[in-house]
């Protein structure tokens, strides 16, 4: 059969007191946390793959390109950000994807009730990605952005992206990322302004432990920065959420992260995750923004088949603290406790 199709619903709720700024209850005077009390339509589409190593889909739907951050779900928010629009993806070459996306609205993560929470406009999103070996892989993209309520998040932007895996041993693996794109103003923005992205994370792996070093640079020339207004941003530049929008100056971020995948000691702790990452914060061409240190603990239990519905449930603890050094940015400290079940 060549067609497929999905219906997705959420529903977002509070519980206890409504002590943070959700992006609509007008509560600035608290960190944001951009999980508004909403029931929406998440996802509503339609797909045809009739012709040979293509696919065709309309509707509402998610769309997460590359690391997602330039597009993306923002699955960790508890309405995900997806979008109405046309997609075609054809694979007919091997090892090459290639996709072009219309969109004609982002259903953004504060949902309808929002004043910002649909963005109508013309974006076009043009992908490609060509697997040349394991240490190897390729990606190009050009995406042209336009919103009629937010002019200012038009851009345009041209990017390149390399990726790849090389074993040092048999337990051992080196790892990178680098990218780098062009970003210029757009459609509706009223400004003129041009501006870089770079980013290089090189990092190790083996044993159940990873280490990364990498470094992020969104220019900015004290008027305009580069913006990533699509982007699963919460796994950017900290947990904090402080820099959702490059600031005038643009933002430098350089870090460090240390994971580990304990195995081996009993089935309570085994396959549990402990993830630390710190990020010294600077502007592209002065101030310093500040550091922050994320910390999290993972782990997914596994039920016994005794008639119940759940195979398992995730559990999840993630701290982030954020320390400014130059105003107008503030001390932050978040804590979250998430439990999830699989069905």
């Amino acid at each position: 059969m060549d067609f497929q199709a999905l219906f997705e619903t959420d529903l977002v709720g509070r519980l206890g007191d409504e002590d943070y700024n959700d992006g609509k209850n007008g509560k600035t005077q608290f960190p944001v946390i951009a999980d508004p009390a909403t029931a929406e339509l998440n996802q509503f589409w339609l797909s045809w793959t009739g012709l040979p190593q293509t696919t065709i889909k309309a509707g509402r739907q998610v769309i997460n390109l590359d690391n997602q951050r330039f597009i993306g779900s923002v699955g960790w928010r508890q309405n995900d950000q997806t979008f109405n629009a046309a997609a075609i993806e054809n694979k007919s070459i091997e090892n090459l994807a290639l996709s072009y996306t219309y969109v004609r609205t982002v259903n953004r993560v504060f949902g309808h009730e929002h004043p910002q929470g649909d963005w109508d406009g013309n974006t076009h999103l043009a992908h490609a990605a060509y697997a040349f070996a394991p240490w190897l892989n390729v990606a190009g993209y050009g995406y042209w952005l336009d919103f009629d309520i937010a002019p200012a998040s038009s851009n345009m932007t041209y990017g390149l992206r390399l990726t790849g895996d090389v074993p040092l041993n048999d337990a051992w693996t080196f790892f990178y990322e680098a990218e780098g794109a062009k970003q210029y103003d757009h459609g509706n923005n009223p400004t003129n302004y041009d501006e870089n992205y770079y980013l290089l994370a090189p990092g190790i792996k083996g044993h159940g432990l990873t280490l990364q070093a990498g470094f992020e640079s969104l220019g900015g020339d004290g008027t305009n920065a580069f913006q990533t207004p699509l982007a699963t941003l919460h796994a950017f530049n900290g947990w904090a959420d402080k820099f959702l929008t490059t600031p005038a100056t643009g933002l430098e971020d350089a870090y460090g992260k240390v994971s580990y995948k304990i195995s081996g000691l009993n089935e309570w702790l085994d396959d549990t995750t402990l993830t630390a990452v710190y990020h010294d914060f600077s502007g592209d061409r002065s101030a310093d923004y500040g550091s922050e240190l994320d910390l999290s603990v993972g782990k997914s239990f596994e039920l016994p088949d005794a008639g119940q519905p759940f195979k398992a449930v995730d559990v999840l603890f993630k701290y982030a603290d954020y320390e400014a050094d130059d105003a107008p940015f503030t001390d932050t400290q978040k804590a979250w406790v998430q439990i999830g079940v699989k069905f």
